[in-house]
């Protein structure tokens, strides 16, 4: 888990990396539009949430431990908070109000209640996600119901996760885990194979996303505007 995890921390870095060279003019490349811009983008998301959905069933598979699950919800609240207040010095209009860091403080609410179920939410995922991809209204324009998705056009935010189609890939996460990781101990195929230096860097990566994902923009930014600012 922790190395796939490192997988994704390492596909996001180098996508902030080039999305900053093209914020400085070292590139040109249109994020918003290139399909495979947006492709590596969506790929980082659905590992990252999918990992979500499987984290949360190993977490949950024994009994919810409402200490240490607060003490990460608050956690993701607080940083979450950061990025929203970070962003609008940034990028003062669009900021980020529900980037990933929000969505995965809600959907890891919502998430308990899906815990128990199994085909349910294979089902459910499949849904949400074909929802985002196919379904659209304009009601979902109002601002107050960004959140939600379904938009028809996407609003003017550095970073959307919308909870549809994405809490679909938390569902499918749910099941994978349910799936694949209910038995110990794990299948030969779940486990790495030995420990290379890249694989052990990638599990360390894995374990600190979080604090890589705080701290790896400014650092970034920092850099290139001493460079190029």
């Amino acid at each position: 888990m922790d190395g796939l995890r490192g997988i994704a921390v390492l596909l996001m870095v180098i996508y902030h990396f080039t999305f900053d060279l093209n914020y400085f003019g070292q590139v040109q490349i249109d994020f918003y539009n290139d399909p495979l811009w947006l492709g590596f983008r969506a790929l980082i998301v659905t590992m990252f949430l999918g990992l979500v959905g499987i984290s949360l069933h190993l977490a949950t598979r024994h009994g919810v431990k409402r200490t240490p699950f607060a003490r990460r919800l608050l956690l993701l609240i607080f940083n979450a908070a950061l990025v929203s207040a970070g962003s609008y010095l940034v990028f003062p209009e669009s900021m980020i109000y529900f980037g990933i860091l929000h969505f995965i403080a809600v959907a890891s609410v919502v998430g308990l209640l899906m815990v128990r179920f199994y085909w349910l939410n294979l089902l459910l995922g499949v849904v949400l996600v074909m929802m985002g991809l196919f379904m659209q209204h304009p009601l979902f324009d109002h601002p107050m119901l960004h959140w939600v998705g379904l938009m028809t056009h996407k609003p003017v935010t550095e970073d959307y996760v919308p909870m549809i189609p994405w809490f679909g890939v938390v569902l499918l996460g749910l099941f994978l885990g349910r799936r694949f990781f209910s038995v110990e101990p794990l299948p030969r195929l779940l486990r790495w194979p030995g420990e290379p230096r890249a694989m052990q860097a990638l599990t360390l990566a894995g374990r600190h996303s979080l604090l890589i994902y705080m701290v790896h923009q400014p650092v970034l930014i920092g850099a290139m505007f001493v460079l190029w600012g």
